[in-house]
């Protein structure tokens, strides 16, 4: 039995970082904080966890287990490959070898990956979400920025402005997130 004091694990993806993205006027942009935390220790402030990918046509963001979250970068470049502009097709092939994969399902990871048209939350559980109001978030700091991001939607600022203040807020509020955001617009 766990002791009282004994923090219960987090569940994938859900700790130590956050991942915003935002659908707006026509502009996407995916951001991400740099902090890598193991337990209550910071040991990198500037890590870059949202990458382009498919010649800059899609970016990627992670969260979680930084091995495992590379290693499904990897494989979703390789579906962007395999599926040229079926940017939605790639998205659900890797979700599917996700979950079939006994290699792939021990992976501890989400990702959000989007293209000009589209925002997906990739999980191990074979899920290919597209959020409502094109606003997605994951980590640990993804509820507060999900929250924001949906605050800051109504108002007269583009996806940038939003993602970049809503960042902002949940760095104030999370401990596993900080304000060296990284933020990248998919065209």
């Amino acid at each position: 039995m766990r002791a009282m004091s004994e923090p219960s694990a987090p569940g994938p993806g859900w700790h130590g970082t956050t991942i915003l993205a935002v659908k707006k006027d026509g502009r996407t942009v995916v951001a991400g904080d740099g902090q890598v935390s193991m337990g209550a220790t910071i040991v990198k402030a500037n890590a870059r966890k949202v990458r382009r990918l498919a010649g800059g046509r899609v970016v990627a963001g992670f969260a979680g287990a930084t091995a495992d979250a590379f290693t499904l970068i990897e494989r979703l470049e390789q579906k962007l490959e395999a599926h040229p502009e079926q940017f939605a097709r790639a998205c659900v092939e890797l979700a599917k070898d996700w979950r079939t994969d006994r290699y792939l399902r021990r992976l501890e990871a989400m990702l959000i990956a989007a293209d000009s048209a589209n925002v997906f939350t990739i999980t191990g559980a074979g899920d290919v979400l597209e959020p409502e109001a094109g606003i997605a978030a994951i980590g640990s700091g993804g509820p507060y920025a999900l929250a924001a991001a949906r605050a800051l939607a109504g108002f007269d600022l583009d996806a940038e402005d939003i993602a970049r203040r809503a960042m902002a807020i949940a760095a104030e509020i999370c401990v596993y997130s900080n304000t060296n955001v990284i933020v990248e617009v998919v065209s």
